[in-house]
């Protein structure tokens, strides 16, 4: 399964939720502004490594990009473009989105 999140993790708690409930080999992708939570040293870095040893953790480049943060990512997060997006969009059913 795909979950797809969008939201700041420091304004909505849907990443916790998210990882909370994901299954084990399931896949996150992190966009917009829930990129942020991909940050090396931030504050959800001990959270989404400990997730990382249960699931693929993704994160948008053009969003990482456009917040600056394109150099500061997590080790382990998983570097996709917009082509990377559909391939995981197509290739994973159901797609799950966090509100």
């Amino acid at each position: 399964m795909l979950h797809i999140v969008n939201k700041s993790p420091y304004e909505r708690n849907t990443l916790e939720s998210c990882l909370r409930l994901a299954r084990k080999g399931s896949k996150v992708l992190l966009i917009e502004d829930a990129v942020t939570a991909a940050v090396r040293g931030g504050d959800f870095a001990a959270k989404l490594g400990a997730a990382m040893e249960l699931m693929e953790i993704y994160a948008l480049v053009p969003d990482l990009a456009a917040r600056g943060l394109k150099d500061r990512v997590l080790p382990g997060v998983r570097l996709v473009d917009y082509g990377g997006f559909v391939d995981l969009a197509a290739e994973n059913k159901p797609v799950q989105s966090w509100l």
